[in-house]
């Protein structure tokens, strides 16, 4: 009795949910362990950014993960991932930096205490200081991506520049694309693919890369299939030869397509 008297309420409770009625739920702050944890390397491409004139400067590591400076135009930015659903889900955002146009830096928990940093079951909310001039604020912040793929949403519209890990490329289809179409690509001294955008418009910027080893691999992997597969179907074809011969020699060979009947034809009892 108790257990049907609870099914209305948990179905009510899942209702309020999907509606988003609960938004809070899954929400608050982001711990400060992670607003002020180290971004790798120590810092992040603040020269970059300001010295191209990027909207977005995103270096991924070889880690799975990434590092992003972005040039806000506005209060906030909103940081977060699109589900199967049509939904959105938080960014897991970590090391979290802000610059003035001065070019001082504060980290994560001083920039919650002049802005915001809070977090929704939907996405991470970041309120700028109202202090300086916020068309030349930047925001920095580390998160977790996908081995050998990127792909993040624009949260900002404008130029883009995308450096990937050491002696990666994107060129060879089926193992690399990049969407939207790049405007230049370029490899610097460390081997590193720079893919720059004028102007990026999409909802989403993706770069699935590969490593040249990963293609020996797979043509090394392809060709023992082929190989196997070649000397199991030349194995087969001998048996089944090897066979006839001994259906022949036993006198068992009888032929299927009416040879045998004669000129006459079938017998009458067959007509």
């Amino acid at each position: 009795m108790v257990r049907r008297r609870l099914l209305p309420v948990a179905a009510l409770v899942v209702l309020l949910s999907l509606s988003g009625c609960l938004g809070l739920l899954g929400g608050g702050s982001v711990p400060a362990d992670r607003l002020d944890a180290e971004p790798r390397g120590g810092s992040y491409a603040w020269n970059e950014s300001v010295d191209d004139d990027l909207d977005a400067h995103i270096t991924v590591h070889d880690d799975a993960s990434f590092s992003a400076v972005y040039a806000v135009n506005g209060s906030e930015i909103e940081l977060f991932r699109r589900d199967g659903l049509g939904g959105t889900n938080p960014l897991d955002v970590r090391a979290v930096r802000y610059r003035y146009p001065n070019g001082t830096v504060i980290n994560g928990t001083q920039l919650r205490q002049r802005g915001a940093v809070d977090q929704t079951r939907d996405v991470v909310r970041i309120e700028l200081p109202g202090e300086g001039d916020v068309d030349g604020d930047r925001v920095a912040f580390s998160a977790g991506s996908t081995p050998k793929r990127f792909t993040l949403p624009t949260y900002v519209r404008g130029s883009y520049e995308v450096v990937l890990p050491p002696n990666r490329r994107t060129s060879l289809p089926v193992f690399g694309d990049v969407s939207p179409a790049p405007t230049a690509t370029s490899t610097d001294a460390d081997g590193r693919l720079h893919i720059r955008w004028d102007d990026v418009q999409s909802r989403s910027v993706i770069v699935q890369f590969y490593l040249p080893q990963d293609v020996q691999i797979f043509g090394a992997v392809f060709a023992l299939f082929f190989a196997v597969g070649g000397g199991g179907l030349l194995y087969y074809r001998r048996q089944i030869e090897a066979l006839r011969e001994r259906r022949e020699e036993m006198g068992l060979d009888v032929d299927t397509d009416g040879d045998d009947l004669g000129d006459d034809g079938p017998p009458p009892g067959m007509r």
